[in-house]
């Protein structure tokens, strides 16, 4: 059902997806309520698990028995770090809806401040992390390098640190389902919808408990398609390399006259228009490819974002 769908509709929704968090998933949704209760409003609590191994389904449904305000969406498999929470915050009624990771990295005493932001007008409040996470040198090297890209080609600004923790207004949900983007990077899409923005900061907790989900290679993916999810003025890229082959083909057969008019060798010069040439053609193929793949992904973005295997708590029409 669609946010502004439906009778009784809350104030707040809270979406908080998991994955194998069966020692964090009861004290998270806890922690939420305990936030949320002190300040009078309505609100409900959205989990959506991504195929969890552990008992994380088993302890969330006992939530869903004792507590109608929680309620619980089970993927039949695990569809990605993107596309699960996108989801889940696409199921919500709220009129304000607010993400956060089920490991208290994303601190629950920030929802109070959210929601002030909210009320004075803000459309999206994000929090933004004062200290980068200890990381390898690599792992921290492919970080910078991929802040880098998506400011260099990206098609409107990052925010660096900022991981989608933070309160998302009703009409930018609505804004961001319109998208019907099949890889979700959904940080992005809010900056994307133009909508009024906040930053608040924060100091990023240790994990409560478990280990965390995110490798090496499972962040490297996350910057790739969150790169090439913000990004289609990259897709052109090859375009402006074989423009600049043309250029220097055009340099290169100058030189050979030049030579040719003060009687020095020419085939050198010659040869490599040849090559600069075939360069030029060959990157500014790929790049009409590139940019007929950009038109594509723009017609064609209706991909579900998870399946579902059940629901708990939703009325039967939603």
């Amino acid at each position: 059902m669609r946010a502004e769908e439906g009778q009784g509709r809350p104030d707040i929704s809270v979406v908080i997806p998991c994955y194998n968090e069966e020692e964090n998933a009861a004290a998270i949704c806890a922690a939420a309520i305990a936030e949320l209760e002190p300040l009078g409003v309505s609100f409900e609590i959205v989990m959506i698990d991504n195929d969890s191994r552990d008992r994380t389904v088993e302890i969330i449904r006992e939530i869903c028995a004792r507590d109608r305000r929680v309620r619980l969406i089970v993927n039949t498999r695990n569809f990605g770090q993107m596309r699960s929470p996108t989801y889940a915050i696409y199921q919500t009624r709220g009129r304000a809806v607010i993400g956060l990771c089920a490991d208290f990295q994303d601190p629950p005493q920030m929802i109070p401040q959210f929601i002030e932001r909210w009320r004075a007008g803000a459309d999206i409040v994000l929090g933004v992390r004062q200290t980068e996470d200890k990381v390898g040198f690599l792992h921290g090297r492919m970080r910078a390098l991929s802040y880098w890209l998506a400011g260099k080609f990206g098609d409107y600004p990052v925010i660096r640190n900022a991981t989608g923790f933070g309160l998302y207004d009703a009409r930018v949900v609505e804004a961001t389902r319109r998208l019907e983007e099949p890889e979700p990077f959904f940080r992005g899409m809010l900056v994307e919808t133009g909508f009024k923005l906040e930053t608040i900061g924060y100091i990023r907790p240790p994990r409560a408990a478990g280990e965390s989900k995110n490798d090496f290679f499972a962040l490297l993916e996350f910057a790739i398609s969150s790169l090439t999810g913000a990004s289609k003025r990259l897709l052109r890229v090859p375009m402006y390399i074989g423009a600049l082959a043309a250029l220097t083909t055009v340099l290169m057969l100058l030189g050979g006259i030049v030579a040719f008019f003060l009687g020095r060798p020419i085939a050198g010069w010659f040869i490599a228009a040849v090559v600069q040439l075939q360069f030029g053609l060959l990157f500014g193929f790929l790049g009409l490819l590139g940019d007929n793949v950009r038109i594509i992904s723009e017609r064609t973005r209706r991909t579900p974002l998870v399946i579902e295997r059940e629901r708990i708590n939703f009325a039967p029409d939603e």
